[in-house]
Order: structure tokens, then sequence, then C-alpha cells
């Protein structure tokens, strides 16, 4: 057989793309999984966001190849909504790119600025594909510890002490996934003030600020934070809208054209009846946060009794999709997630895939009705 390349040696499957073909498997058997492991949003967009769609595939040149930098409309909708959000000015013309969702854009800007041997510090716990796609490009991941009892925040102190020769990018990623820790102005401050005292070019991804959260933030609200920052976004959370594949990168436009360098090579642009769609949601007033988060609040409050139930630990002022929940002292996580599914029907997250530091937690997705996440609760 055909040997794959070397490069593939340092990556698994993606731990769900994985375990979720065993629950699919289990479902088949007749078993009555109630999954909560994944953050796959299951409420509908805004209803204006579908009509958008609707009208727009009718329109004529809707299904030729689009611009790679987006439509100036949906570039000025992204600048609109940061000046209207985060209180943050951003150049509609140079400070936006347009991407088909903000995994995208880990590849993306990894193969921009990263050669090989270059390193990248990477939160422990934090998203996986931050270290694989480190790994595939041939860079090597340096991970930086987050802690509960700091808050799950970088510890500066310790980085400074830390060899950081050939540190080239950094990974953050707040509101947090997984632990749901909250950003704060002071720390997207030290964060900038880091990055330009190294040299190292931070990047925020930030997904879920408006998830159970009323104070939503930007990096690029710091003082001279386009000197050494990017941010990714994405309607996939914020909009229910997953599916649709729509995010975006913003910060300085020399930054952004290294990018569209190797974003040019990828793909022939969003689909114009998508963009529209995306234009809709960002125009969408306040109240649909308001209204969206009172559900997960909800669902929130059943999740947190079934943690009471299985005797975890957890910190109720947190945001964003997940609960993150401490297990019980010598119970293993792994075990406990397959003493659920096995058992219960009940698929969980273990916090390992997030890496070594969420050992000894467990992840819940919001991400399920309460009529399930009730029957969850009875099956305990």
């Amino acid at each position: 057989m055909m040997k794959a390349a070397n490069r593939l040696d340092t990556v698994q499957e993606y731990y769900f793309s994985k375990k979720l073909r065993e629950v699919r498997a289990l479902s088949t058997q007749g078993k009555p999984i109630i999954n909560m492991g994944i953050g796959s949003p299951d409420l509908q967009p805004p209803n204006e966001v579908i009509e958008a769609i609707q009208k727009a595939v009718t329109k004529y040149g809707a299904h030729k190849y689009q611009s790679y930098q987006g439509l100036p409309e949906f570039r000025k909708a992204v600048a609109d909504f940061y000046k209207n959000k985060y209180n943050v000015e951003v150049s509609s013309d140079h400070e936006i790119l347009p991407l088909m969702g903000s995994k995208e854009g880990i590849l993306h800007i990894s193969m921009a600025f990263l050669n090989k041997g270059d390193k990248v510090l990477i939160p422990n716990p934090g998203y996986p594909t931050y270290t694989s796609v480190t790994n595939l490009v041939e860079a090597s991941p340096v991970f930086y510890e987050l802690t509960e009892e700091n808050d799950w925040e970088p510890n500066f102190e310790q980085l400074e002490q830390d060899d950081l020769a050939n540190i080239k990018m950094m990974w953050v990623n707040y509101p947090h996934m997984p632990t749901g820790a909250k950003a704060t102005q002071a720390l997207f401050e030290k964060l900038i003030a880091f990055g330009k005292k190294h040299q190292i070019l931070i990047i925020n991804d930030n997904p879920y600020s408006f998830i159970l959260n009323n104070t939503p933030l930007s990096i690029l609200s710091a003082e001279g934070a386009k000197e050494t920052a990017l941010e990714l976004n994405s309607l996939s959370k914020s909009f229910n809208m997953a599916g649709w594949r729509v995010g975006m990168l913003l910060g300085a436009n020399s930054l952004l054209q290294e990018v569209l360098k190797v974003k040019t090579q990828m793909d022939s642009g969003m689909f114009f009846g998508i963009q529209q769609g995306a234009i809709s949601a960002l125009k969408v007033s306040s109240s649909w946060f308001t209204e969206m988060n009172e559900v997960y609040k909800n669902r929130r409050k059943l999740v947190w009794k079934i943690a009471d139930a299985l005797g975890c630990s957890y910190d109720k002022n947190t945001t964003g999709m997940f609960v993150w929940a401490k297990t019980p002292e010598g119970v293993k996580a792994e075990n406990m997630v397959d003493d659920l599914l096995y058992n219960k029907d009940i698929f969980i997250a273990p916090g390992f895939i997030f890496g070594s530091s969420g050992e000894g937690y467990i992840r819940f997705s919001l991400c399920v009705s309460e009529e399930k996440i009730k029957e969850a609760l009875e099956r305990l």
C-alpha cells in the first residue's frame, strides 16, 4: 500500500470523529443514546437568516465563484458588529478576512507564519486542533499549563522564566473552551504586553463570547493589539450556524495578507447565499442573545444537577455552552465516561482529550434539549 506522509505520524484521528462512530453504532443497535459530548448547537438560527439565504439563491450571479475576501457588504457587517458589540474599530476593507469557519483559520494562520522547528505556545487544557495543526506544519507545540487555582489563565511569571527562544505564536481562547473561564480586559492587556515584549504573534480564538455572557470582549480592544495579535471569530455558536461554516479573521492588514496567500490556494470563495445569511445574522437585535441564553441557562441548571448526582464539583461563574466538572477524588474521568455510555446510554466528553491538565475533569455540552437532559438525570 502507498505509505502516508510522515506528518500524519504526528496526529491521530480527532477524538470526536472516532468516538462518535462508536456512539452512532450503539444508536443503530437500538441504544437510546443521549449525546451530551459535542458542542453542535441544536437550536435554529434567526428566522431572518433563513429567509435571507432563501432569497439569495435566486439572485443572478449567486452561484458563481465569489471573492476570496468576501462580499464588501459582509465585511462591512462584521466591522459594524465589532464596533457595536465589542467597541472595536476594524477596517472593513483591510482588517477582516472571511473564512470557511474559524477552524480553517487555525490551519491557514499556521501555514502562513510557522516554519519547521518553530515553537508554538498552546494552552493545556485547550482545543486539540491547535496541537494537531502545529504538528502537521512540522512546528513544535510547547504547552503552557492552565489551572483552576489561577482561574484558567496563563501563568505569566512562569512563562517569563521559560525558554521563549524560537516561540513564534501563542494560541489563546477566551472565553475558554473547555473550562468556560471568562475573558477579562486585564488578561488581554497582559497578553498583548507579553506578545510585544517577546515578538510573539498572539491569536485569540473567540467563538463563545455571547454564550451565557453579558460582557463580550475582543482581544483587539487592548491598546496596541493589532501590532501583535489576531482574532478568530465565527457565527457557529453565537447564531447556531455551525454547519454553515462562517468565520472571520481580524487584525492588521499586513498579517491578513500573509494568511490570504494561503487561503487563495485552498478555496474559491464563500457561497453568496451563505454570506447574505451571515450579513442578516450580524444585524439581528440584542434580544436574540437574551432569548437564546435563557434556553442555555435553564439547560445549565439541569446539567448542574447531573454533575451533583455524579459527585462532581464545578464553577457556576463560567460562560460558554459547556459545563466543566471535576470528578470525585479517585474517580478516573475515562472510566466515568465509559460507565455512563455503556450502562446509562449517556455520552459526555472526558477532559483528557483537551490535554493532560484536563485529567480528572469531564465536559457536558448544553446543546441538548431540556427534555433529554431531564431524561439523563432520571437515568442516574
